[in-house]
């Protein structure tokens, strides 16, 4: 017994230790991947030019372009696994800006779902391959190296001298049009003040975006593109000029082979998917509309790729920052390098530069429902009842709460993807399984009456009484069938006891004392007690 309970304490000391030791992995480990890391270009750090909080507070201020008030702007830390399970996703924008950490495959797809079913807008930046599972998804692949242009370079100025890096792109993008299709009259054309403050009606004009160490972006139709070339618009907002190349090499020469020149990288597309029918409030309650006039409305479900992540930060988003770093509104001027090779002489008017926030606050108000005029007019003129979500969860955290994101952003994978749910499922009863089996065999224990009390099972019955045990379950139903007490069945003759019993085998069992059974005859005089009693 003594080395029982000393294997007992043994092995429960032992998963006590394996518990905590596991606790203190999972608490340390994250911890030690993001020591000494900074967290840059998040929406909630304020700290640096390479931050996204002049961005958050554009989208979230004063006004949206004309309107008095701003988006309603929040963040998720876990995963962007949650999209389709987000209020009115269609009237939600979802940007996952600089991604440190990759897109996987589930979440990828989940994001897919939202934009082409759900209606979802996303924009996308990065000028790596971190976005590269769901990018693919769409036709697009990101590059693995930086993109040098030597045409469409800006220069900025330090100290009084001019500094050059090939590195620093610019494009001339319109806002819902593909360049390919713009007309030559419109592709020179500005877009004029009238229609910056009217963005409903902003077409056939382009403004200029900086882009600081961009990569470049191939497309590539997918399957359904060639099946069905009209179940989506597929819009270039952005390219590179055609002798942009991507330094893979690293040694910067445009004549290397090792550096790919396609001629047609892309610097920022778009993808709209219309006709999606969600739920929501309506202009006309007549149009199938139910209770509190919600009824089936089309959306458009909505995602940009942008190749360069800076294009969002603070430095290049408000242009008196960009100002105090050495950048112009105005190419002509920075200096005669600069005269031939700036957007001006692509954009014949109104082509000075206000800061990246022009372009992309009018790009995601037109990705918005705004235009939408089946949807209910008290909704499309509040923004505030529009969403900007921005993922931090690709983002460096703090030390400390980095092992409780990470906790929370796999409870989240786990459950929400259906496959991994039931591999967890799995996985806990394969534990149990081996639990059962490595798990120390206690005595055995039963409970009489109270439940809150245990006795020990006695010893095993001795085979010589089951031929009394079962004889006293007999006497003890015919007592009870009769309705008397002991005292009554004992002072009853023993020929009215065997008239009461009836069955001849029965009663043979009850008084004779030389009969004696053997097992298997003892089982069916018990059946023949369990049946007793019915018919009498």
């Amino acid at each position: 017994m003594a080395i029982d309970m000393d294997r007992e304490a043994r092995f429960n000391r032992n998963v006590l230790y394996s518990l905590v030791i596991t606790s203190i992995l999972l608490l340390v480990m994250p911890m030690f991947f993001v020591v000494g890391k900074s967290s840059n270009y998040s929406a909630y750090d304020t700290d640096g030019l390479g931050q996204l909080s002049d961005m958050r507070d554009s989208f979230g201020g004063e006004y949206v372009e004309n309107r008095d008030a701003g988006y309603y702007v929040a963040n998720t830390m876990s995963t962007p696994m949650l999209v389709n399970d987000w209020k009115d996703p269609h009237r939600t924008l979802l940007t996952i800006i600089a991604p440190e950490k990759p897109i996987d495959q589930t979440e990828a797809e989940e994001i897919f779902r939202f934009v082409t079913e759900k209606g979802g807008k996303v924009i996308v930046a990065a000028d790596n391959t971190q976005a590269h599972n769901l990018a693919i998804l769409f036709g697009v692949r990101y590059m693995d190296a930086p993109l040098l242009d030597d045409k469409q370079h800006w220069v900025y100025t330090r100290q009084g001298q001019q500094e050059v890096d090939w590195g620093n792109v610019w494009s001339a993008s319109p806002v819902n049009q593909d360049i390919g299709d713009m007309s030559p009259g419109a592709l020179m054309q500005g877009c004029t003040a009238f229609q910056i403050q009217n963005p409903d009606g902003l077409n056939d004009c382009r403004l200029p975006v900086m882009y600081r160490g961009p990569t470049g972006m191939m497309f590539e139709p997918t399957d359904r593109d060639i099946q069905d070339p009209s179940h989506r618009n597929i819009m270039t907002l952005g390219t590179a000029s055609p002798s942009a190349f991507i330094d893979r090499a690293g040694d910067g020469d445009p004549t290397n082979p090792a550096n790919p020149a396609t001629g047609d990288l892309r610097l920022m597309m778009r993808f709209d998917y219309p006709g999606i029918k969600v739920l929501d409030k309506v202009t006309d309650e007549g149009r199938g509309a139910f209770s509190a006039g919600v009824g089936e409305l089309e959306v458009t479900g909505s995602i940009v790729f942008v190749a360069d992540d800076e294009a969002f930060s603070n430095m290049l988003w408000d242009l008196a920052v960009a100002k105090d770093q050495g950048l112009s509104e105005d190419c002509s001027a920075i200096g005669d390098y600069t005269r031939n090779n700036c957007w001006t002489q692509e954009i014949l008017n109104n082509n000075e530069w206000d800061g990246n926030e022009r372009y992309f606050r009018l790009l995601v108000y037109d990705m918005m429902e705004f235009d939408n005029v089946d949807l209910n007019a008290p909704i499309r003129s509040d923004p505030s009842n529009f969403q900007v979500v921005f993922d931090e969860s690709r983002h460096v955290t703090g030390v400390v709460s980095e092992p409780f994101v990470q906790t929370m952003g796999t409870v989240v994978l786990l459950t929400s993807n259906q496959f991994l749910k039931w591999l967890v499922v799995l996985n806990v009863a394969l534990l149990l399984l081996v639990a059962m089996m490595v798990v120390p065999e206690k005595e055995n224990w039963r409970h009489v009456f109270d439940l809150t009390k245990f006795n020990q099972r006695p010893e095993k019955l001795d085979p010589a009484t089951y031929r009394d045990r079962v004889r006293k379950s007999l006497l003890t139903k015919v007592r009870i069938h009769h309705d008397l007490t002991r005292d009554e069945m004992a002072m009853t003759p023993p020929p009215e006891v065997q008239a009461m019993i009836g069955d001849p085998r029965l009663v043979e069992l009850a008084y004779s004392q030389s009969r004696t059974y053997t097992p298997q005859e003892l089982r069916k005089l018990m059946q023949a007690i369990r049946r007793w009693g019915k018919n009498n």
